[in-house]
């Protein structure tokens, strides 16, 4: 028999009393809604963790996909907390970035730090120094481990009277790559350059000063070009003042040889530009200089020049020299009276009132010297091996001593032969003649000057530009504007020692200056040099060391006869022979590359014996920085994209074991 099943609230009716019976479905009530909200702040607590789980997994998979993973992720209710400690500042916000595609950026506290830094930067390191002739002075920060003591005794051993003022600073860190060449370099072009500034850094040196002479310039700026360090940023910067020419001088002279310049002064370019138009239009050709200086006696210089010179050219022949204001036209003989007084009286007309003219039409020249008279001379001349003779007549005795001795004064004592004899019935002003022939002298490498009583004649060869125009001031000031005097003086560049310091360029020249006199050769079939080429290594072994490091390629070549592969190997090895020759003989070939080429480019006709020989051959060029040296050195532009070679001047092929090579074959270049 099945029980009846009774209510609940039966039971509670029975236990509690009458009179709360009343109140149990409120009680019910009540008990239903506390396990309700129970219930739902369960429900509420779980969905929150989750939703927490989720974010924090989704934060940590975005840190470790930027290797973040130093980042600790908390998380509460909402918000996220990004804890741990970050090794800069970048990396930092690199952290909140990353979380911040997960959770918005204003729910997200930053909690992290950053690792102090403990490493300071360095400086950049630089130094000026100021000089000005014994004062100098240096200004700005150093590494501590620079001798700045040191720096100072080498600045005070460049002159005992140097006083130095050390402004520098020093600061703990290791020198900069670089800063011990750049250092040595300043200091050099510092001893160099009596009034200069040196700006010194690890890669860069820049160097600006003042010469006192153009010449001097030049001859500074080459020396530190050439042994600025490889690597090494430089920039030089080297001027010269206008030298003040006293007196103020110019000589145009139309003779047998041409129009041409014996000297020649401007106060300014558009004056230097002016008189040397005109001297070209008169027939003068060649390289023409005119020295722009101070001193000029009118700001009319270059009315005065242009006329003198426009007159000269339309007589034809004859010279005009301007010294001052004083102008002295002289023309021989040929030039036809009439015309010689119409273009004087024009040209009196037309010079500016400071200037004065005389105007001196020669007489004949005689034919001979008159029966049983000797002609009277005083000749200085000087050999190609130094010896100076010293022939003629003088007048007296007091006059050959001051003569000798002014010559031995500028030659030395034992290069003076003196065997002038005495003639006291000479014309007045030979002394003084005689005297500037020995000063004409000393400014030739070799010559003669010789002395006569109606003028003076000088030839010979110097190295140096500028002597005729010094010669022609000199005659101008001693003798006179009315002087008449010749000169022939030629330059010669390999006794000018400014153009002979060795620079990439000229070293370049002279090894193939070396190589156009003798090649170098080799046994037949082998890389050993011929004891005849010898010499040509040797003497290119000296060029190398007094031009110090280069980078040169040595290219070997040889003819097209045989296999192509064993002319390569041969070329191959015969150029390094070449270098090995060199590196023995003290020559600096480090930074050579010795390159085989074979047959590939032909200079002569291989179906030749001659030919053949001359394609078997070393040749030297220059390349990496030395090149681009040279190239600022003749003004080219190394950045200038070469035009391509036309294809019918190049060597179609050359094809193994024989092939005729007509034409040469453009080498790449390096």
């Amino acid at each position: 028999m099945k029980e009846k099943l009774v209510p609940v609230r039966h039971y509670l009716r029975r236990l509690m009393p009458a009179g709360s019976r009343r109140m149990l479905p409120y009680a019910l009530m009540s008990v239903a809604f506390v396990a309700a909200a129970i219930i739902a702040v369960a429900a509420a607590s779980f969905a929150v963790r989750g939703i927490e789980q989720v974010v924090a997994r989704d934060a940590r998979e975005a840190l470790a996909s930027e290797n973040l993973d130093w980042a600790q992720v908390s998380t509460d209710g909402l918000l996220m907390t990004l804890s741990g400690e970050a090794p800069s500042e970048a990396v930092r916000f690199r952290a909140l970035s990353a979380v911040g595609g997960v959770v918005a950026a204003e729910r997200v506290i930053d909690d992290m730090s950053v690792t102090p830094s403990t490493d300071i930067a360095a400086p950049r390191f630089s130094m000026e120094v100021l000089r000005n002739k014994l004062d100098v002075s240096m200004i700005g920060l150093v590494p501590t481990s620079t001798d700045t003591e040191e720096i100072i005794a080498r600045i005070q051993a460049m002159d005992p009277e140097m006083s130095v003022v050390n402004m520098l600073e020093t600061a703990d860190h290791a020198e900069p790559h670089g800063w011990e060449q750049a250092l040595e370099f300043g200091l050099k072009a510092l001893s160099l350059i009596p009034s200069a500034k040196v700006s010194i850094a690890a890669d860069q040196v820049e160097v600006a000063g003042l010469a006192t002479s153009a010449r001097e310039r030049d001859d500074l700026h080459d020396r530190l070009m050439r042994d600025r360090p490889r690597g090494l940023i430089t920039s030089i910067e080297i001027s010269a003042p206008r030298p003040v020419i006293t007196p103020f001088t110019l000589r145009f002279v139309i003779d047998d040889d041409g129009a041409r310049f014996d000297a020649c002064s401007a106060d300014t370019s558009d004056a230097r530009n002016a008189i040397l138009r005109a001297a070209r239009a008169m027939g003068a050709e060649g390289t023409l200089e005119c020295t722009i200086g101070l001193g000029t006696p009118s700001p009319r210089w270059q009315s005065g020049a242009v006329d003198v010179i426009e007159a000269l050219g339309q007589l034809g022949a004859g010279s005009v020299t301007m010294a001052d204001t004083d102008i002295s036209l002289i023309v021989p003989h040929s030039v036809a009276s009439e015309e010689f007084d119409q273009v004087v009286g024009r040209l009196e007309n037309q010079l500016p009132d400071v200037f004065s003219l005389q105007a001196t039409r020669l007489p004949p020249e005689e034919d001979a010297i008159p029966s049983g008279e000797e002609e009277r001379e005083f000749v200085a001349s000087r050999s190609t091996e130094g010896v100076v003779h010293l022939r003629g007549r003088l007048g007296d005795e007091r006059l050959r001593d001051a003569v000798r001795t002014l010559a031995q004064a500028e030659f030395g004592l034992p290069a003076v032969q003196m065997n002038a004899r005495i003639d006291p019935d000479l014309p007045e002003g030979w002394p003084v003649r005689a005297l500037l022939a020995v000063e004409s002298l000393a400014h030739m490498e070799h010559g003669i000057v010789r002395v006569t009583p109606d003028r003076i004649v000088v030839r010979g060869v110097s190295g140096d530009t500028g002597s005729a125009d010094r010669v022609a001031r000199k005659l101008v000031e001693a003798l006179g504007r009315g002087a008449v005097f010749n000169l022939d003086i030629t330059y010669d560049e390999r006794f000018d020692p400014v153009a002979m310091q060795p620079t990439p360029a000229r070293c370049e020249r002279w090894i193939q200056e070396a190589l156009e006199e003798q090649q170098i050769t080799f046994e037949p079939g082998s890389a050993s040099i011929v004891e005849g080429a010898v010499e040509v290594v040797d003497r290119i072994a000296e060029i190398l060391i007094e031009c110090g490091r280069l980078e040169m390629e040595v290219a070997g070549h040889t003819d097209s006869q045989g296999r192509l592969e064993t002319n390569m190997r041969l070329s191959q090895q015969r150029a390094d022979s070449v270098v090995s020759a060199l590196s023995v003989r003290g020559a600096l070939v480090a930074d050579f590359e010795a390159t085989g080429y074979g047959p590939e480019f032909p200079i002569a006709d291989n179906s030749t014996a001659a030919g053949r020989e001359a394609n078997r051959r070393i040749e030297f060029s220059l390349i990496g920085e030395s090149l681009a040296a040279a190239q600022e050195e003749r003004g080219e532009d190394p950045e200038e994209e070469r035009e391509p070679p036309d294809e019918s001047e190049l060597e179609i092929a050359v094809t193994q074991g024989a092939g005729d090579a007509t034409r040469p074959q453009e080498r790449p270049e390096r």
